[in-house]
């Protein structure tokens, strides 16, 4: 009972905490009411497309000017992890720290809130998507846990006895042997640290929920158990329901298959998340990583949703052993797959806001001024003499298609009128500037072919 009583008091400040004039409905993201496998915002549908210097990026010191360099060329889709991992040297904890070196888990730091306050005001200004992340399992272990506010030899709150917590975790996180995501009642009922863990989240959402452009995914890559993303999302959503505020919840899981159980828990269960994060296919190559996609997106035909890949992983020499062109191909298969969103992960791992990423997001939106994404349906069967993984389509019926190229190449696309004259407009995507425009009469052929002006990646616009 007085754990309940707890919980309706926390959601009760949060109420307090978000203004009456914040708006609703259709200011506030949701998926696409015309397709709800993308997303809708201020009342139209929107492609998220990102890419950044950083993961927890509003820890960075030059915030306001990346914003503007994301907004430059036409990225509108940013990840926020509420990551401090001291990484390099700018980053503060959430907590207070006292004279003896200790935090204390009831007293906040404020400069770590305000920078998260001003990243959500700044990104509110410019129209961009913010995807954050509550938990990142990686603050959590190895290095990163000896020096964190919520080990118990480094805060005046509860001691190791008490909290359960070890001083030491050195195992990767995907061990799970970190009791700190073991904490809700279906777990192992933590109440000392989950008391804390709360108090967190509340503190985030007392930012959050006044503004109508933040998704909300519980954490980083997990492969934990079910009952912590259980927990969490339905205590984010009785919070925005307690504050009369809509919000749309996902969990990514580690799993680079996606038709393995663990993202079944989230396909699932629509009342539970709202839209999917499939960021761990940008672990997949090729055809493969297409393939993938494609058979996640056939399961939610019946029921669409937004699938969204907040990090793409590909770049020369990463640790993955991914190259750049993975990362670009990775991206726009997405895109032409019908993705609601796309964004580089943080270099090195990914092309973050690199020159190369530049000339991806540019292209992309150079497809907007031709097309509406979302009234495209992907699918390679009108393509022949096609190779493996040289060609991906997406076509409205058969007035309009969409080709993208990894590689170069040539393919043929079936056309159901035999005689007229189509016009194909390039798009370069490696430097994101436009291609030259063909035209070709069919002159009695069913079928238009398609050769890339050149080698790399190149998007076709056939209409």
């Amino acid at each position: 009972m007085f754990r309940s009583l707890n919980i309706l008091l926390c959601f009760s400040y949060l109420a307090l905490l978000v203004p009456a004039s914040v708006v609703h409905g259709e200011d506030r993201i949701h998926p696409s009411s015309r397709n709800p496998f993308y997303w809708e915002y201020k009342g139209e549908n929107v492609l998220l497309v990102g890419g950044s210097v950083e993961d927890n990026l509003f820890q960075i010191p030059d915030l306001q000017s990346h914003l503007d360099e994301i907004k430059s060329v036409g990225a509108n889709y940013i990840r926020n992890t509420m990551s401090d991992r001291h990484d390099e040297g700018y980053e503060v904890y959430p907590y207070a720290q006292g004279k003896n070196g200790k935090y204390d888990l009831e007293s906040w730091n404020e400069e770590y809130w305000t920078r998260f306050e001003n990243m959500l005001k700044w990104t509110a200004e410019r129209d961009i998507i913010v995807q954050i992340e509550l938990w990142d399992r990686f603050d959590y272990s190895t290095k990163y846990w000896p020096p964190n506010p919520y080990n118990p030899v480094n805060n005046v709150n509860y001691n190791e006895a008490e909290s359960g917590l070890a001083k030491v975790y050195p195992r990767h996180p995907g061990t799970n042997e970190q009791p700190f995501f073991f904490t809700t009642p279906k777990q192992r009922d933590n109440n000392v640290v989950l008391k804390y863990q709360r108090k967190f989240v509340d503190k985030i959402l007392s930012h959050t929920l006044k503004y109508g452009h933040v998704l909300y995914c519980i954490d980083n890559e997990t492969n934990g158990e079910e009952a912590w993303s259980t927990y969490w999302a339905e205590y984010i959503r009785a919070a925005a329901a307690q504050a009369d505020r809509s919000v749309c919840i996902t969990e990514m899981w580690d799993d680079w298959n996606l038709s393995g159980p663990h993202h079944q828990r989230t396909i699932a269960h629509p009342e539970r998340y709202d839209f999917i994060d499939v960021s761990q296919n940008n672990h997949q190559k090729g055809q493969k990583h297409w393939d993938n996609f494609q058979s996640l997106r056939s399961t939610l035909l019946k029921q669409p949703r937004p699938i969204n890949t907040v990090k793409t992983y590909g770049a020369d020499n990463n640790k993955f052993g991914h190259t750049s062109q993975d990362g670009v191909s990775r991206l726009w298969r997405h895109i032409v797959g019908g993705a609601a969103s796309a964004r580089f992960h943080r270099p090195d791992s990914g092309l973050g806001l690199s020159d190369p990423a530049k000339g991806a997001i540019k292209a992309c939106r150079k497809l907007e001024t031709l097309v509406a994404l979302w009234d495209l349906t992907p699918g390679n069967q009108k393509l022949s003499n096609r190779g493996e993984d040289e060609a991906y389509l997406a076509a409205q019926g058969d007035k309009v298609f969409v080709v993208y190229f990894p590689q170069g190449g040539s393919v043929d696309l079936a056309v159901a009128n035999p005689d007229r004259t189509w016009t194909i407009k390039w798009i370069n995507i490696d430097t994101g500037e436009w291609g030259p425009t063909d035209k070709q009469n069919t002159k009695g052929r069913a079928e238009v072919s398609l050769k890339a002006p050149g080698k790399g990646n190149w998007c076709a616009v056939v209409k």
